[in-house]
């Protein structure tokens, strides 16, 4: 590679995304001869693996942008593209890249794409319009004490959701029924006050989808989701089933969302409720970032892009695909956990794809399946120390487990697959708990 390479800056990521920031630099190096540099907070040496060069600063730090630039000096001249990858730096890398005047999606739009509060005043502002468009706002307020829980509840009949306003992966979202317990549901996001905790009422509609995408690509992803007070996610599947009439009310919606929080060039991910009769839609969260659970993997696998490739060349190029080729199969991302609760280290497991190979068989057989039928794509240890996790989970970090797969018989309902699919791993994890209780006595 020359010593004067073209650089695409990476601006944070989160850590189960390590493969793709990976994927990325390497594309960027086979396609576009360029180096890619990564800003981190605190970076580690797995940092430095991934990336040519690591900048130390914190996107959530007030002087994020004035030491990012100090530490890169007269080598941001050399900075030819940037992406921001990451929740945390949306609106602070975006800025970043601004300054640097790279194209990027809008950053001062972009709190609206981190805070679920300040997402919620934008949408409000425009409620009329939506409202006009078949979508829904749920009514919400700041939470700061135990009383604006309490007098929230009062004017909610059907129940409500209360949630901290900045964390990511379903952590600290309750459910509180109509008449529920709101001094338990406020201990429970007291953890997240000091970054915001709104309520908000129950959406009551029952479908889940995400409209995903890349610059003015778009696709819709269904979601699957735990009932009871933590709707925790346990599968997305791709594609969705869905009328073009559902499917042009949550592009709708979509696009709405998009317009609020600047999105126009780069990925994003649209979490939105659908109505069961008619074509009404409510927003759950706006994200300008691929979507979590692996989406852009089984988008790969379904319709033949790689929308990492995609991003790179797009941020290099300016160029996207308008439209993702015919899916020729169905995948979904199925979340495993575990059959009674549990203190676990899952590196003491052994090998997951074993374990996730007998999964797939038990489940083929189940559904009279060939097995050559579900192909497993990735799957992978959900990783963390030796930790208390739930039989019901309560967040993300109650699995111990995730495994991407394609289905090639279109006789059978990928909903059906995942349900099997996650009954048959209790089953092989237990026998493998068993064994391993067996080992540890017998030593």
């Amino acid at each position: 590679m020359p010593l004067r390479a073209p650089v695409l800056l990476i601006v944070d990521y989160n850590l189960s995304r390590i493969g793709d920031v990976l994927h990325m630099r390497d594309y960027a190096r086979k396609h576009w001869g360029a180096q890619t540099w990564l800003v981190r907070a605190n970076p580690l040496d797995h940092d430095k693996d991934i990336s040519d060069r690591v900048i130390d600063a914190d996107p959530l730090d007030t002087d994020f942008i004035r030491h990012a630039l100090s530490q890169l000096g007269d080598d941001a001249a050399r900075i030819t593209a940037g992406m921001v990858f990451s929740d945390n730096a949306v609106a602070s890398g975006a800025a970043l890249l601004e300054r640097l005047g790279l194209p990027v999606d809008n950053a001062q739009l972009a709190l609206g794409a981190f805070d679920k509060l300040a997402y919620r005043i934008a949408e409000n502002r425009i409620r009329p319009l939506l409202n006009q468009l078949g979508v829904m706002l749920p009514d919400f307020v700041r939470i700061d004490c135990v009383n604006d829980v309490r007098n929230f509840a009062l004017r909610q009949e059907r129940g409500f959701v209360i949630k901290p306003a900045c964390e990511g992966n379903n952590r600290g979202v309750v459910m509180v029924a109509p008449g529920g317990d709101c001094e338990q549901a406020f201990s429970e996001v007291a953890p997240y006050l000091d970054k915001g905790v709104l309520a908000e009422a129950f959406i009551t509609f029952t479908r889940e989808y995400s409209y995903d995408g890349l610059g003015n690509l778009w696709f819709v992803t269904e979601k699957v989701s735990a009932t009871g007070r933590y709707p925790v996610e346990v599968a997305q599947i791709l594609p969705a089933r869905l009328s073009e009439q559902e499917r042009l009310a949550i592009r709708v919606a979509g696009e709405q969302v998009n317009r609020l929080v600047g999105q126009s060039k780069g990925p994003f991910h649209n979490e939105i409720k659908l109505s069961d009769a008619g074509y009404n839609t409510a927003v759950i969260e706006p994200n300008r970032r691929p979507g979590g659970m692996k989406i852009w993997t089984l988008a790969h696998a379904v319709h033949g892009l790689d929308l990492y490739a995609a991003w790179v060349d797009s941020v290099f190029a300016g160029l996207v695909p308008n439209e993702l080729p015919p899916a020729t199969c169905s995948a979904a991302t199925v979340m495993f956990g575990v059959p009674r609760d549990v203190v676990l280290d899952v590196a003491e497991l052994g090998d997951l794809q074993t374990l996730v190979h007998e999964t797939l068989a038990l489940a083929a057989q189940a559904l009279e399946l060939a097995k050559e039928d579900i192909a497993l794509l990735e799957c992978a240890w959900i990783a963390g120390e030796s930790r208390l996790i739930h039989a019901i989970p309560r967040d993300n970090s109650d699995f111990v487990a995730h495994a991407c797969v394609a289905l090639h018989d279109a006789s059978v309902d990928i909903r059906d697959l995942v349900t099997v699919l996650r009954e048959q791993w209790l089953v092989v994890l237990d026998r493998s708990l068993a064994s391993e209780l067996l080992f540890k006595v017998a030593s």
